[in-house]
């Protein structure tokens, strides 16, 4: 998701033999995931707690989404505190025990066995976190180069982490009782650690970055992105707290309200960025992770329905957390994926291929390295996809349903096509 243009000096760049099997994993992550969702559509509006839904958000929440940020950011945390990667070999160890860790995890929820396979893989995925932070946090010592965006992203790692031992926990809640209450309902602070504290901070600290360097914008306000970050982690922190220990539903505004003012700050800080561009023009890439910014308002709009709703009576709306959680994975994550991967993962293949070349002839640009024409079939899919399921999940069409699904199969593939072209590239003849 990120990249390391304006900066390609050796000392700071990461070797692309520690990123690219973190893009690689993802990219056939997602394909599965689309599959599974493709032979799951007619259920998937019956219940959350299923089986197979459990098993495609755990492929989407750390196969695509969190595999994908593991390994780009290795590559952009240097970058951001101007200074090496600590260790090749902790990001190594990062991607095989994540590598090892979910298939098991995800096989667990697939065939609703929680026991010793599934554990093992919670474990191993606490182990990936651990190995990731230490090598973030032992770059950043050694640098001592002070960089909000660089906070953003460990903070986010740390909600990772807890995300993680909180999962692990609920794991082993299904066959021994370590909580006070059965895992499910503990099941909000779970997700929630993980969507807020791990996804969405990590977003926006890496996005107000990367957007204004992509968009070359001369704006910047360090400021305001540190009420993001207070926002952000204010918000969430009282999330767990307010669910743990009261039991008002209306107090859960409180969180709700910190978080919508974070969104609203970065869509604004965003949106100034662009206005202070100076490319005038926008390639497609860019739209579409400027969509995703746009996109981050609807899991706000739904939830703000979802706890009236709860306030007013105890009867969940399965239909709408359903759609939250989709908008959440599909949507706005999925959407800023799509379009970085191919703003960020075309320097990092150009760099791997022409980087000795540089200066001794002409070598392609990096856009020229996958194909435009299948990017924007890609993204048209995407978008039908996207708003056709939400509409499926919303008025229980089961027709509606499966051709959404196989749009964003269809999505897949080609995301894939132009993944696995950049990653084949071969030196052109100069």
């Amino acid at each position: 998701m990120f990249s390391t243009t304006g900066n390609t000096e050796a000392t700071k760049t990461t070797s692309w033999k520690v990123v690219l099997p973190f893009y690689g994993y993802a990219a056939i992550a997602f394909l599965i995931a689309t599959i599974l969702l493709l032979f799951s559509a007619s259920d998937i509006t019956s219940h959350y707690f299923l089986p197979h839904t459990l098993a495609i958000i755990h492929i989407m929440a750390l196969g695509w989404g969190t595999m994908m940020i593991l390994g780009a950011s290795h590559q952009l945390v240097p970058v951001l505190i101007e200074g090496k990667l600590y260790s090749n070999k902790l990001a190594y160890a990062s991607f095989t025990f994540a590598a090892i860790g979910i298939p098991l995890l995800v096989n667990g929820f697939y065939v609703f066995n929680m026991g010793l396979h599934s554990q093992c893989g919670g474990i191993l995925i606490i182990l990936s976190i651990i190995a990731y932070l230490i090598n973030l946090a032992a770059s950043m010592v050694k640098s001592k180069q002070e960089n909000v965006h660089a906070f953003f992203i460990f903070t986010a790692a740390l909600w990772l982490l807890a995300t993680a031992i909180v999962g692990l926990l609920l794991l082993y809640n299904f066959t021994e009782p370590l909580l006070p209450k059965g895992s499910l309902n503990y099941l909000p602070v779970h997700a929630h650690i993980g969507i807020v504290g791990w996804f969405l901070l990590l977003v926006m600290g890496v996005g107000s970055r990367l957007i204004p360097m992509f968009l070359i914008s001369k704006y910047n306000n360090t400021r305001q992105l540190w009420w993001i970050y207070g926002l952000i982690n204010g918000g969430l922190l009282s999330f767990v707290y307010i669910f743990l220990y009261t039991d008002s539903k209306s107090l859960l505004s409180i969180p709700l309200l910190a978080v919508a003012a974070a969104i609203v700050l970065f869509g604004d800080f965003c949106f100034k960025s662009y206005q202070q561009r100076i490319r005038k023009k926008v390639d497609e890439q860019m739209k579409v992770s400027l969509l995703s910014v746009l996109m981050m308002l609807l899991p706000v709009i739904f939830l703000v329905i979802i706890i009236t709703l709860l306030i007013l009576t105890p009867k969940e709306n399965v239909s709408l957390i359903i759609t939250y959680g989709f908008i959440i994975f599909f949507g706005w994550i999925t959407a800023i994926i799509l379009g970085m991967t191919f703003k960020t993962l075309p320097f990092i293949v150009w760099n791997k291929v022409y980087h000795h070349l540089a200066g001794k002839g002409k070598t392609p640009n990096p856009k020229d390295l996958f194909s435009n024409k299948v990017f924007k079939w890609m993204s048209v899919a995407y978008i039908l996809g996207f708003v056709m399921f939400t509409a499926g999940i919303l008025f229980h069409s089961t027709i509606l349903l499966q051709i959404a699904a196989a749009l964003l199969l269809l999505t897949s593939l080609l995301y894939n096509w132009n993944v696995i072209k950049l990653l084949m590239h071969k030196p052109v003849p100069l």
